[in-house]
């Protein structure tokens, strides 16, 4: 997967605003961001283009990413509420495939839309 940017922002080819990672998860600030607080989560090994390729082998994988989601959420002062947010296909705006979501908040996040 050379071509791919998470991936190339995993290994450190490209830089990026890093935020905080464990083993398996890099979490760092998304360069046009939705609100205050816009943080992309991304396996660092390129395990799936999106959500829809998931399985039930992918459970701790899972678990370290939220957990890294909380984790930034509470330093990042988001206890009010934050949203996780992960897009499947170009239709519903996925432009870099391989799995990530986004944190949001720092904002009020109404549903739908404004």
């Amino acid at each position: 997967m050379t071509e791919c940017l998470f991936c190339k922002i995993a290994s450190g080819a490209t830089p990026c605003e890093r935020v905080d990672e464990t083993e398996r998860v890099l979490a760092f600030r998304d360069i046009d961001p939705r609100a205050p607080t816009h943080v992309l989560l991304i396996p660092k090994q390129h395990v799936a283009e999106s959500a829809a390729d998931l399985g039930p082998d992918h459970g701790a994988l899972l678990g370290e990413l939220f957990g890294l989601a909380a984790r930034i959420a509470e330093r990042e002062g988001l206890g009010r509420g934050w949203r996780l947010v992960t897009n499947v296909g170009a239709d519903a705006g996925q432009s870099v495939f391989h799995l990530h979501v986004h944190l949001l908040g720092g904002r009020p996040l109404r549903w739908p839309p404004g």
